[in-house]
């Protein structure tokens, strides 16, 4: 018996990219489902992979229930969290995924591109947080994962508004860890390297158009599949802050460069260029 067996695993941006592969690894462990993306077509795509014997859906005492969720339509999060609380009846692990990157300089960077990707990548996840808290509270345990990044340690050209998002995440959610101790609640940050998804095709430009770019180190990152497998295991250590991707991989020495000698680190990533 895995881990995860009859655990129930909110999964937000599952449509694609990370969350995709971890609901594949889930369900392969025997663990309840929640996905959520704005794409409902794709999602249904996913749980039909997750689950080719027709095991899925809402009905008939499945594994995978499909929750549509809009991370920019904040209005619609209280009744969502209901939905998600009730496919179940109890929500054991919270894994935040959904989000956006961003090409674009400070100087050109208009503000609401700035403002979009920080209520993506940022508020969206601390409101769904604090919307389930009170259910994790009464249950005295849960577990809530962060997806942040590499990007939420260090800072390179042209990645203001993520880099700023993924950072806020560090900050918010080491507090939270401290806040809710004593209520056996853990709290797990993932800082993910280059991962062969569509994170760089989606990204907004300083305009706010679709990148529509595939780029060369997302292109020959890390496979989403072993990731997944990786966030799982930290997820089961109950580690507080993990990177994961390819091992002694740039993006690894990047972390361990920033906590060691900053001000080298500073000197080399004023050079970076994202691709």
């Amino acid at each position: 018996m895995s881990y995860f067996t009859n655990k129930t695993v909110w999964i937000t941006g599952a449509s694609s990219g990370i969350g995709e592969a971890l609901t594949y690894e889930l369900a392969k462990q025997g663990a309840k489902i929640i996905i959520s993306a704005r794409r409902e077509a794709e999602l249904k795509r996913v749980q039909q992979q997750a689950c080719p014997n027709g095991s899925s859906g809402q009905a008939g005492g499945s594994n995978i229930v499909i929750l549509p969720l809009d991370l920019e339509a904040a209005a619609t999060f209280p009744s969502k969290v209901q939905e998600a609380v009730s496919a179940f009846g109890q929500i054991d692990i919270m894994i935040h995924n959904g989000g956006i990157s961003q090409r674009g300089t400070v100087i050109d960077t208009l503000p609401a591109v700035q403002r979009k990707v920080m209520e993506v990548d940022y508020f969206s996840y601390i409101e769904l947080t604090r919307l389930l808290l009170p259910h994790m509270q009464q249950r005295k345990t849960g577990h809530i994962v962060a997806i942040s990044s590499v990007m939420g340690k260090i800072g390179t050209p042209m990645r203001s508004a993520y880099a700023a998002a993924k950072h806020a995440l560090h900050g918010f959610f080491d507090c939270l860890r401290a806040e809710v101790w004593n209520d056996k609640i853990k709290v797990t940050l993932i800082m993910p390297g280059y991962i062969r998804t569509q994170v760089s095709l989606n990204a907004v430009t300083a305009s706010g158009e679709k990148l529509n770019e595939l780029g060369k180190n997302i292109g020959h990152g890390y496979e989403a599949g072993k990731t997944a497998q990786q966030i799982l295991h930290a997820i089961q250590k109950g580690k507080f802050e993990k990177y994961v991707g390819r091992p002694f991989s740039q993006e690894w020495m990047a972390i361990h460069l920033m906590r060691l000698f900053p001000s080298m680190a500073i000197r080399v990533f004023k050079n970076a260029v994202p691709q």
